[in-house]
């Protein structure tokens, strides 16, 4: 049997542009691309903080440290800028490698900056 496991998220990253008539897709700053291991055209999952929406698309490349976080084409209806977004992604794993597994949770500052990059280690949240 295989599950469904979260290999990675760039959390509470910053909206700075979202495009309507772009041909679809966000873009992310190629740093948190890297340091959360996430390839373009990657189907991410989007959790919008500010509003509360949810919704699918594929990551592509924005520019090298510029801290570029746009959400394009119909998805531009669901994040504005300045909108808190997290960003992850899933992998299939066989039941055997996932006590091993540690998705990479990437922390960025108010400029989507990467402050710190964690594999695994969430803590138990308490009641």
């Amino acid at each position: 049997m295989q599950r469904s496991m979260l290999k990675a998220k760039l959390h509470r990253v910053t909206t700075t542009h979202s495009e309507l008539h772009y041909i679809g897709s966000c873009a992310i700053d190629e740093n948190l691309l890297e340091a959360a291991d996430i390839r373009e055209y990657e189907e991410i999952q989007i959790w919008n903080v500010t509003n509360g929406e949810r919704f699918a698309t594929y990551a592509i490349r924005a520019e090298r440290g510029s801290g570029t976080i746009s959400v394009n084409g119909s998805a531009a209806r669901r994040a504005a800028p300045g909108d808190l977004l997290i960003i992850a992604t899933f992998a299939h794993f066989e039941e055997s490698e996932i006590a091993d597994h540690k998705p990479a949770l990437v922390f960025v500052d108010e400029k989507n900056q990467i402050t710190e990059v964690k594999h695994g280690g969430t803590p138990v949240q308490m009641g």
